[in-house]
């Protein structure tokens, strides 16, 4: 069926159907009654691809995260997913891996496709592929980290700062003072501003930040485990961790129990990221848990929005400090052979 048999159907001009499905231009509802109900009948469904040649774009938004199958990122794409739909989009998906040429390449295959818009967990590499898209007239919204010298373009984040500084609170609360840090590297993610956040709330409190205790792991598992199990054999005097990540907080988790230190007995334990294992560690973790699934949903309702009405700086979610068990008192963590 084509829109010349709808509009032979309703005994009105094809400019009229156009007018009717496409939803623009002034059509009587009596009219609007007869063009929609001869679509019904003969089963007429308008032709995206011929909306996209016509238009040069195809309606889609254009979806970049690190890892399709982390937690983190699944609940992040659901957001995402949910919003997208109930403004009839359809979303194109793809993983840069943090690999910063391999999102040059998403990005780059997005604005070929001609994507409505892109809505990233960039790698911060070079700003040079998103600058091209700005040129292009795509619209562009960061979640959850924001490239260097591109400040200015909107972006939903989690407060990062926020959480580690109510975690670090929370665990010198508990009486710790040697609490380390173990994080990735500062131009990925939220890094930046958790170590600044750690090291500030350690100073407003006049503690001097321990620079042995202060540790990157790169971006894999293997060598998360070896920083978590490093700062453990280096410093047998720390009482605590907070693990800047849930990946980050699972290699902690299991270098403690290879090294057969007691969660919290020998060593307190916070990891940013409430993903489904955390609550079910034995003894489960306390998490500052990030709204995800909330990014998602804000970063697609910021992406649909009229340009003029997005906000210059970037929306900042809250994060919730989810205490369960991992953490005790200090003088819990005295333990024989251990130096405190």
């Amino acid at each position: 069926m084509t829109i010349k048999d709808v509009a032979a159907a309703a005994g009105v001009g094809v400019a009229t159907v156009s007018r009717v499905l496409s939803g623009t231009g002034s059509v009587s509802a009596a009219t609007r009654d007869r063009v929609q109900a001869a679509a019904a009948a003969l089963g007429y469904r308008p032709s995206a691809l011929g909306r996209s040649l016509k238009t040069q774009r195809t309606g889609g938004i254009g979806l970049i995260v690190p890892d399709a199958a982390d937690p983190f990122c699944a609940e992040f794409i659901a957001g995402v997913l949910e919003t997208a739909r109930t403004e009839n989009c359809h979303v194109l998906l793809d993983a840069s891996g943090d690999d910063p040429a391999v999102e040059a390449e998403i990005v780059d295959r997005f604005a070929q496709q001609r994507v409505d818009g892109v809505i990233a967990m960039p790698v911060l590499g070079d700003a040079g592929a998103w600058n091209g898209l700005a040129r292009l007239g795509v619209s562009v919204v960061f979640a959850g980290r924001v490239p260097e010298g591109l400040s200015g373009m909107p972006a939903v984040l989690a407060d990062e700062a926020g959480g580690v500084r109510t975690a670090v609170e929370y665990l010198m609360g508990l009486g710790h003072r040697r609490i380390a840090h173990l994080d990735g590297d500062a131009s990925l993610g939220g890094a930046r501003e958790r170590r600044a956040a750690f090291r500030s709330t350690l100073e407003e409190r006049g503690l001097v930040p321990d620079e042995g205790l202060l540790v990157r792991a790169r971006p894999s598992a293997d060598a998360a485990y070896a920083a978590a199990a490093g700062l453990f054999q280096s410093r047998p005097d720390l009482t605590a961790i907070v693990a800047g990540g849930h990946r980050l907080g699972e290699a902690a988790v299991l270098a403690a129990r290879e090294l057969t230190l007691r969660i919290p007995a020998d060593v307190s334990v916070v990891v940013v990221d409430d993903v489904p294992w955390a609550e079910l560690c034995d003894p489960p973790l306390t998490v500052v848990s990030r709204p995800a699934r909330a990014l998602g949903e804000r970063a697609c309702e910021l992406l649909l929005r009229a340009p003029a009405r997005r906000p210059g700086r970037p929306v900042v979610l809250p994060t919730e400090l989810m205490v369960r068990a991992s953490c005790g008192p200090v003088t819990a963590s005295f333990r024989p052979g251990r130096s405190r």
